[in-house]
């Protein structure tokens, strides 16, 4: 292929499948260091995707239904206004894959993905059963860019003296999609924890979003000593604590990949809801416990166990 002075990069998605495109990025940066390039992604990660090394543009997609056929034609109108000669579809679902007929299809554009007909497709029948790392990572070899083993993440950081935390402190992420209570460890499971933390002389702090809060009432009310933050941080304030944090304790949700990326030391939860061979956590020091049921089969010993090995 030759070289592309304008690319499309399309991720949208949650944040721990956000997080994961990370390395992508600045593989794809690096492979194309004077193309302008554009991210094509939810309004959720906009701002974070400015911030970055990687982009020279942010395109915020709105995701208008097939029969909102005007947002559609705003949306195809916008794609083609970039006239872009490649785009790497890192989110390669049928919405993301329908984008390359809103661009005049495969003879008007360079493609990496799976859309029909794309000139660079990833091929491997067997790419969802893979770890979403390594299949990015073979879609861009597919595509002559060699990934990176970590992207530099230090621009992601953030001031975090208003939170007044002083002494080593444990975070507690109780979160995750509301829709999948299997893959949530129970609120008095992490007020148990929350004790015995205490009790080591490290102090709890809990993340998240408001959805939390009970989780969080719970840990307070067990534990005095405990931190809410709930509904006070951002993605980078989260990267922040994780980078200063003992250790990071959640379930698999998207804070653990974002703690993990950061190179905090993490302990995850997992159910048989979930597989970590094939959507884990990445990073220097990540653990996981996984159990047949989080509501039945894991004790605050046996993660506190985890924490100390």
């Amino acid at each position: 292929m030759s070289d592309p002075a304008r690319i499309l990069v399309i991720k949208l998605s949650a944040l721990g499948d956000f997080v994961q495109a990370f390395g992508p990025f600045a593989a794809i940066r690096a492979a194309h260091p004077q193309a302008k390039i554009t991210l094509l992604t939810t309004r959720l990660f906009a701002d974070l995707a400015r911030r970055s090394p990687w982009f020279d543009e942010v395109w915020i997609d709105e995701r208008p239904k097939l029969w909102q056929v005007g947002k559609m034609r705003a949306l195809r109108r916008l794609l083609r206004s970039g006239q872009f000669e490649r785009v790497y579809d890192l989110q390669t679902s049928d919405r993301s894959s329908g984008y390359l007929r809103l661009l005049g299809g495969p003879k008007a554009v360079e493609w990496s993905g799976i859309a029909r007909g794309c000139s660079h497709p990833h091929r491997n029948p067997q790419r969802d059963g893979m770890h979403t790392i390594e299949r990015q990572a073979e879609q861009l070899r597919d595509a002559g860019i060699e990934p990176l083993s970590r992207p530099d993440l230090s621009w992601l950081d953030a001031e975090i003296t208003a939170f007044a935390l002083s002494g080593p402190f444990a975070l507690l992420v109780p979160g995750g999609a509301p829709h999948r209570p299997d893959k949530r460890w129970p609120a008095a499971g992490y007020a148990e924890l929350a004790v015995l933390l205490a009790a080591q002389g490290v102090t709890p702090v809990v993340v998240g979003t408001a959805s939390e809060q009970d989780a969080a009432d719970a840990v307070q009310a067990a534990c005095p000593q405990a931190v809410s933050l709930i509904g006070k941080t951002g993605i980078a304030d989260l990267a922040a604590l994780a980078r200063r944090a003992q250790v990071a304790i959640g379930n698999d949700t998207g804070p653990m990949h974002l703690a993990a990326g950061c190179g905090c030391r993490c302990v995850v939860l997992y159910s048989q809801a979930s597989d970590p061979a094939l959507c884990g956590q990445r990073g220097e020091q990540v653990q996981f416990l996984r159990v047949a049921s989080l509501a039945t089969d894991l004790t605050p010993a046996q993660v506190m166990a985890a924490v100390a090995s």
